[in-house]
């Protein structure tokens, strides 16, 4: 949330460190930011001075607020804190990333419409992965495994069939050393034997 905070007060953080003033168009930015410090402090509790804390107060129709002026004041004083802290954080970002920001400019002024390829090649890759790539990522993972168990289910049918045709032929090999010959034809099953008496034959169901 203050990465997205730092990143929202970029604009007006470009416009004091580059062009050293300030334009009425980050209006929107300042008051997303402002509502988001706020709901962190006040109703989230995210503040060392006012830990674990929740003032939210869900009553339509009421006037009062669930706080003191003095709680009031300190939220006030964290809020301004938070946002000046980010402010401060995206101009020294700024700041370390001068030339690529210049460069960033010309190319905008020269082809208008950029890309994330053409960031890629002034900046680098990010750190992190977006949410996208995430997205892809765990795709291509489940993709895998799915390859992965369809390959191990082959394998094992694969084998089973090697197995029972090594059984086979290991029957047959004994009937013949036996003088046995057995057939099987549905549920039916036919044994032939070879006796000194001459040709005996047995059928099973």
């Amino acid at each position: 949330m203050l990465d997205e905070m730092c990143a929202t007060l970029g604009g007006r953080a470009a416009e004091d460190l580059f062009m050293g003033r300030i334009s009425t168009g980050a209006m929107n930015d300042l008051e997303r930011v402002t509502k988001q410090a706020y709901g962190m402090i006040a109703y989230l509790g995210m503040s060392d001075k006012l830990p674990n804390l929740c003032y939210y107060n869900n009553e339509e129709y009421s006037f009062n607020r669930p706080y003191s002026e003095k709680t009031a004041e300190l939220i006030d004083e964290e809020v301004k804190k938070m946002v000046n802290e980010q402010y401060e954080r995206a101009k020294q970002i700024l700041s370390e990333h001068k030339e690529g920001h210049n460069k960033l400019t010309q190319l905008l002024i020269d082809k208008e419409v950029i890309f994330a390829e053409d960031v890629e090649r002034i900046f680098g890759k990010r750190p992190w992965a977006s949410r996208s790539e995430e997205i892809m990522a765990a795709k291509e993972s489940q993709d895998a495994a799915k390859a992965e168990r369809e390959l191990a289910e082959k394998l094992k049918g694969e084998e089973k069939e090697i197995k029972e045709e090594e059984a086979e032929n290991t029957a047959e090999e004994k009937a013949a050393a036996t003088g046995t010959k057995v057939t099987a034809q549905g549920t039916k099953v036919t044994v032939e034997r070879n006796t000194s008496t001459g040709a005996e034959t047995n059928e099973e169901k």
